[in-house]
């Protein structure tokens, strides 16, 4: 089997890299845009094309060139606070390459498999009586960001519908794992634990709302899902992939600073202390476990110490 992964230096990208060359059975090629950092360990294993996916033209030409199997589009924009600021540039960017792939795919590779990738962001303000959350449940997004993935989302399936291509929508909730970058709150933390550790900032960190409740889970058990989801799923279906449980912000913090090596301040930032649209969210992922049998597999606990690994290793390099 041969798979293209778009955004395959990024974060996710690199773990799934990671998962199907592991698997065996599977050539692996992928779009870099910018940094490489995450699959220097993996450049000899892998058929990298370097390209910005923005033209048609482009994407068409990979695709030919490559003739995937299977194509898990993960190039995007993926920060929802970042939308807030510049709206356009997510929308436009997110948008623009979902099109660009499903177009390049039904001219050239229309028995492809594709992987839409949408997210928990498309659900928005969820109340009490809405929780769990399952795939039924009405989308109110809060967040640009959350605007573009129900767009992408949607083009999934209308390609599906249109086209008949073989595309499979998946919504993932909040994941963590070692190579995220700051931005997201566990690496925020987590980067500052391993400064203050390294004697690069005082013992001191500043954080925001701790109250919020978000549903976890680890990027190695969400890969494994997308790679179930295209084997598995029904093309034009659309699937959750979550942990079922939520963790607090607090809690997530609790655990970075119960493996920290040093005693750590932490002080609440009143600029930082927004209050959330979505108080708590926990996903209903019964469907996508009927159709495939996926469960996450990595603990919440586990997730975080490897985390926090991963940037004590970054601070060290970096000293």
């Amino acid at each position: 089997m041969r798979a293209l992964i778009t955004g395959i230096s990024g974060f996710v990208g690199s773990h799934l890299a990671e998962h199907l060359l592991n698997s065996g059975g599977w050539t692996v090629a992928g779009t870099v845009y910018g940094d490489a950092g995450n699959i220097v360990h993996l450049r000899n294993e892998l058929e990298l094309y370097e390209a910005e996916l923005s033209e048609l033209d482009t994407v068409r030409d990979i695709v030919s060139d490559c003739r995937p199997d299977a194509i898990f589009h993960l190039a995007a924009q993926p920060i929802p606070s970042l939308s807030r600021d510049d709206p356009w540039f997510t929308l436009e960017t997110n948008i623009r390459l979902q099109i660009n792939v499903l177009q390049a795919a039904a001219q050239v590779t229309p028995r492809a498999a594709v992987l839409v990738v949408g997210s928990s962001e498309e659900y928005g303000r969820v109340g009490e009586t809405d929780l769990p959350v399952d795939e039924d449940t009405p989308l109110r997004p809060t967040t640009p960001y959350g605007v573009s993935k129900i767009a992408q989302d949607y083009l999934g399936l209308q390609y599906h519908l249109s086209h008949r291509l073989r595309t499979v929508r998946v919504r993932p909730f909040n994941h963590l794992g070692p190579r995220q970058r700051r931005g997201f709150v566990a690496p925020d933390f987590a980067s500052q634990i391993a400064e203050i550790e390294a004697g690069q900032q005082p013992p001191v960190m500043t954080v925001g709302q701790l109250d919020v409740a978000r549903d976890f889970s680890d990027v190695r058990d969400i890969v494994r899902g997308y790679v179930m989801a295209l084997a598995h799923g029904e093309p034009g279906e659309v699937y959750n992939l979550g942990a079922g449980e939520a963790h607090t912000i607090r809690e997530l913090l609790d655990v970075l600073l119960s493996h920290a090596s040093v005693p750590v301040e932490v002080r609440q930032d009143p600029a930082r202390m927004r209050p959330a649209d979505t108080p708590k969210i926990v996903s209903d992922c019964s469907k996508f476990h009927r159709q495939t049998g996926w469960r996450p597999r990595i603990s919440f606990e586990q997730t975080l110490a490897d985390v926090l690994d991963d940037w004590r290793a970054q601070t060290k390099i970096n000293t």
